[in-house]
């Protein structure tokens, strides 16, 4: 295993946290007004992909590399289609939860790609489990306000 693929693999995931930043950021610029039983949701989110972010880029810059912080093309897409979605849509808080259950289901599955993919060294591993372990829970907690139907 070589430290230019742990970089790159931790680039990756430090892109696709920068997509759900911006993503949690945008919903709550445009819609967690309207629905005040997702906000704490929100800000969790905003916060753990902070702190996600931080430690991505400390395991990068340890291994000799240069952190990437910007967000993925496939990640502007989507928030632009979901601008689009969400305008023409009259339950915004429905519209919100699926789109954020898709942007976490895809980070799961990059989290995952990343220990699979067998270029981590043990450290990264552990940091990127711990997350891969966060993410599914906050899947799961957006996946019961959405069965739930709690947007209002």
């Amino acid at each position: 295993m070589e430290n230019n693929k742990t970089v790159d693999v931790l680039n990756n995931l430090l892109q696709i946290t920068n997509d759900r930043l911006e993503g949690f950021k945008n919903v709550d610029a445009k819609m967690i007004s309207s629905y005040p039983k997702l906000r704490d949701e929100y800000d969790h989110g905003v916060i753990q992909s902070n702190r996600f972010r931080t430690e991505l880029s400390t395991l990068i810059t340890e291994k000799g590399g240069d952190p990437n912080d910007t967000a993925t093309v496939a990640g502007g897409l989507h928030r632009t289609w979901i601008d689009v979605k969400n305008s023409l849509s009259f339950d915004k808080g429905e519209v919100t939860l699926e789109n954020v259950l898709f942007g976490e289901g895809a980070a799961i599955k990059a989290f995952e790609k990343a220990l699979d993919s067998g270029d981590l060294c043990p450290e990264s591993s552990k940091v990127v489990q711990d997350q891969l372990h966060e993410l599914k829970a906050s899947y799961r907690k957006f996946e019961s306000l959405e069965e739930n139907n709690e947007t209002e």
